[in-house]
């Protein structure tokens, strides 16, 4: 590890500091930094400052957390390759494992150092678990891939993860904040490594990546997150639901529940990932795919395709179509995805995380809300060209009015109470023509 004490830039941090200097003048010397995190185990780093843009959306939560937050440090490990593309998933998920603990102690070690020299700072958690209080809403301190693109770690793949420019996206993310200025700060590279290949889109199991880039989250959370958070909740409940061991049985064959043993007793596993597994952007990956695409296609993602496994998805969803068409040979559950937002703010904002695209298809429409009751307010919702807009407040001609009482509406979107019953007791009042509230409600599947 490198001695601090016998850094100058460090030295000249401390006197300042303890001579009460401006902010402004205090500072830690970047490469000293940099190769503060590389000793302490990461493979890439890069540092932003907490006054940049491209926080703006977050800035709030870092602060709330640590207030004395002033730079930010990213960092990236490694992933061994083949691991990741085997379609033997315990050895992918034993690389994710032991990957995010590598980070974790990375991190551990980073801020350490930094304590000794009294410099305030805190990592984040790389994975789970996070903030589980305000589960299903943001259960995150800091959002670690946007801060690694600012970082100039990498850009943001057509599949939602991070490329690096050498180790691809076989990579975990960390990220460090710190009580210190930094006299330099790295900003986002100048192009994309993602090649657009569209390997993510063919090997993904549930169709979750469209080739024209849009991403349908509830799809991927449903299946590749099926043994974390919201699948685990499904899994309980359909504990307690059902009435003897031979009913539970029927719903949760032995090989589940014995999978739900190992993700308990090892971690939780991921039911696919196979996006990652296929991508072959990266200085150090992209070889042996220009070499031959074909034999890259058939050694990677052929055997991801054909691998006969049960697929997780909600009932009604594209998903459920897409395995179908896509995929015949792989056998599908309906299941839910454990999304059950307790609040109207967490609802809206979990909208544009379980709609699908393709059940929106010919709706052109402006739907205004009116919440009454425990949570009241109004919140304009615009579904065109499949796609979804949201915003506080009510905004332009509606071609449909809901007024609601929240608890009523929440009881609704978690099916557990009748919209049908809602208007006979006037907790549900719809101004325009109803059927645009039934196109409404197959948009989004919870």
């Amino acid at each position: 590890m490198t001695d601090l004490n016998r850094h100058p830039t460090v030295l000249r941090y401390y006197e300042t500091s303890m001579q009460s200097a401006p902010e402004d003048t205090v500072a830690l010397d970047y490469d000293w930094l940099r190769d503060l995190c590389l000793e302490a185990g990461a493979d890439d780093v890069g540092v932003v400052s907490i006054e940049r843009s491209e926080l703006d959306d977050q800035r709030g939560d870092i602060l709330s957390v640590f207030p004395h937050a002033k730079t930010l440090i990213s960092f990236v490990a490694r992933m061994n390759r083949e691991p990741i593309r085997s379609p033997a998933r315990s050895l992918s998920n034993i690389e994710f494992h032991h990957t995010g603990d590598s980070v974790s102690e990375s991190a551990h070690r980073i801020v350490h150092a930094l304590e000794d020299q009294g410099i305030r700072a805190l990592n984040v958690a790389v994975g789970f678990p996070m903030e589980m209080d305000k589960f299903p809403g943001k259960t995150w301190v800091m959002s670690l891939k946007p801060l690694a693109v600012a970082a100039g770690l990498g850009r943001m793949g057509i599949h939602r993860n991070v490329i690096h420019p050498k180790f691809g996206n076989f990579i975990l993310l960390g990220g460090i904040m710190i009580d210190a200025r930094v006299n330099k700060e790295d900003r986002p590279i100048d192009y994309n490594p993602c090649l657009e290949c569209k390997l993510c889109v063919a090997a993904c199991p549930v169709g979750a990546i469209s080739p024209d880039g849009q991403f349908n989250f509830s799809s991927c959370y449903t299946h590749n997150y099926r043994e974390f958070m919201g699948g685990f909740s499904d899994f309980v409940e359909t504990v307690v639901s059902s009435k003897n061991a031979k009913q539970y049985r029927s719903k949760m064959p032995i090989n589940e529940t014995v999978s739900w043993w190992q993700s308990l007793s090892y971690g939780a596993n991921y039911k696919a990932a196979y996006c990652m597994a296929v991508c072959p952007a990266g200085e150090d990956v992209i070889g042996s795919y220009l070499k031959d695409r074909k034999t890259f296609i058939n050694d990677v993602v052929r055997p991801l395709q054909a691998k006969e496994e049960t697929v997780y998805v909600t009932p009604g969803s594209e998903a459920e179509t897409y395995v179908q068409k896509r995929f015949p040979h792989k056998s599908v559950k309906r299941v839910g995805n454990g999304l059950r937002p307790g609040s109207i703010r967490s609802l809206i904002n979990s909208l544009p995380y379980v709609f699908q695209p393709a059940h929106s298809t010919g709706l052109d429409c402006t739907y205004h809300f009116i919440f009454t009751g425990d949570e009241p307010g109004k919140t304009t919702i615009e579904i065109r060209d499949r796609t979804i807009r949201i915003c506080d407040g009510l905004h332009g001609k509606p071609d449909i009015r809901i007024t609601a009482d929240s608890k009523t509406w929440l009881g609704i979107a978690a099916k557990e109470r009748s919209a049908a019953a809602a208007l006979l007791k006037r907790k549900l009042r719809v101004k325009g023509n109803p059927i645009l509230l039934k196109r409404f409600e197959k948009c989004f599947r919870f």
